[in-house]
């Protein structure tokens, strides 16, 4: 076991870097809105251009790991983490600029199927949830560093945004280094080269080999994703990930500070506010890996699912009054629901409810679900809010709404916690 920790830990710091490319830009936006004098629809653009190279990178994933193997694209992820904090860094103008957050969000696309995947096909069934797991952790992490460094350069003169954005080089330096010490997916290599490689990285993390029972082919080149048989699978990923961006959580994540602007904050408190809530998701995303291993996946989307729901309703009528002084414990509330279940167990799900042979693929089309919608809501939330006077009172109103609609979804949900990955494929196709 002691391997599987450090090579997951490893494939993990991708969702670092994943983590910190989606919330770095909480900090910058406000100061880029005005260095290029971007109204709101440009502006909309100008943040969420990450977010639409996330859907261009989710949807390669799946091919590139299917045919090149999971190390070498990771490996490949790390590369664009580096030129894309060095490129937004030093951009002179706009057009520049779009360009490399784009290709910071392609490594984020990729890198959120990539890395779960990874993670779960080295991790034996009983502690598989909190292995890939590690990733979410990492992820909100990131998060936080980001919220903490933004906060740490705010007041560094007028390249203070480039200091924020470029400080990801050193983290996604770090990541290539370290991606060197880890071997290729075991299953990856049991379906695209031989049993004998795939048994002797089974054997360097000290679990059994695959049999003929286990439903997997050896040599296995490709196999479509779009058959009657995976039918399931996919339903129940594309909705959960539709579900996931539907609560709101990226607008909150990327436009922080401009939430507490308009609840009446001053400018320095509203960088600082993100620095809890950051370390919110941090704290909540623990508990949730401690326990999903052993209360499941499902219960925690339940539950995660009312706490979401009361807290975007009171931070709608606390935006709703212009100034409410309780508005960072809702946001809170909310981001500390949305650790425990939400954020918890996206990625574990998505890697997990496919089949060995359509996993990259279907978690790939998951993935690209989650950063469509993602895109979409942050791309409308400046324009939506600045519309008019409670702008922000009606759009938290509708995130209230949406976690009600999955509610109903999450009861439909298989169970998954303690079974093989194996054993899902048999339940659900």
């Amino acid at each position: 076991m002691k391997n599987v920790w450090k090579y997951s830990l490893i494939a993990s710091i991708g969702g670092f870097l994943f983590g910190f490319e989606t919330a770095v830009i909480s900090g910058a936006e406000q100061i880029i809105q005005k260095l290029w004098q971007l109204d709101a629809f440009w502006h909309g653009l100008t943040v969420s251009i990450s977010l639409i190279g996330t859907i261009f990178g989710a949807i390669a994933a799946g091919r590139f790991s299917e045919r090149y193997g999971r190390k070498p694209v990771l490996s490949a992820i790390a590369l664009l983490y580096l030129v894309s904090a060095i490129g937004c860094g030093i951009s002179p103008f706009w057009s520049m600029f779009l360009l490399f957050r784009f290709l910071g969000g392609l490594a984020v696309g990729i890198s959120s199927v990539v890395g779960p995947v990874y993670i779960s096909e080295i991790s034996p069934a009983k502690d598989r949830g909190k292995l890939t797991g590690l990733f979410q952790i990492m992820i909100v992490s990131g998060i936080f560093v980001a919220y903490l460094t933004n906060f740490l350069f705010v007041n560094t003169g007028e390249d203070a945004w480039r200091y924020m954005l470029a400080i990801m080089a050193i983290p996604a330096g770090i990541f290539y280094i370290l991606l060197k010490k880890i071997p290729e997916s075991p299953r990856w290599l049991a379906l695209h080269k031989d049993a004998k490689e795939a048994n002797a990285v089974f054997d360097s993390l000290g679990q059994e080999h695959l049999g003929h029972t286990d439903g997997i082919e050896i040599g296995n080149k490709s196999i479509s994703l779009w058959q009657k048989k995976y039918c399931k699978p996919i339903a129940f990923a594309v909705l959960l990930a539709f579900f996931n961006q539907m609560t709101g959580i990226n607008a909150i994540l990327y436009y922080a500070p401009r939430i507490f602007e308009m609840a009446g904050f001053e400018a320095q408190l509203s960088y600082l506010q993100p620095i809890f809530i950051g370390g919110t998701n941090v704290v909540f995303t623990f508990l949730g890996m401690s326990i999903i291993d052993k209360y499941g996946r499902k219960k925690l989307l339940l539950i995660g699912a009312i706490g979401m729901f009361i807290f975007l309703i009171l931070t709608a009528f606390g935006l709703k009054e212009g100034h409410s002084t309780y508005l960072l414990f809702y946001i809170i509330g909310f981001i500390g629901a949305f650790a425990l279940s939400q954020g918890a167990v996206i990625w574990v799900f998505l890697a997990e409810i496919f089949p060995n042979e359509i996993r990259a693929k279907g978690s790939s089309l998951g993935s690209t679900t989650h950063w469509i919608f993602a895109a979409i809501i942050s791309w409308l939330f400046p324009v939506i809010v600045e519309a008019g006077k409670n702008g922000g009172f009606y759009i938290f109103l509708f995130y209230g709404f949406m976690v009600i609609l999955s509610f109903v979804f999450i009861l439909f949900l298989p169970e998954t916690k303690g079974k093989t990955l194996e054993g899902i494929n048999n339940d659900v196709t």
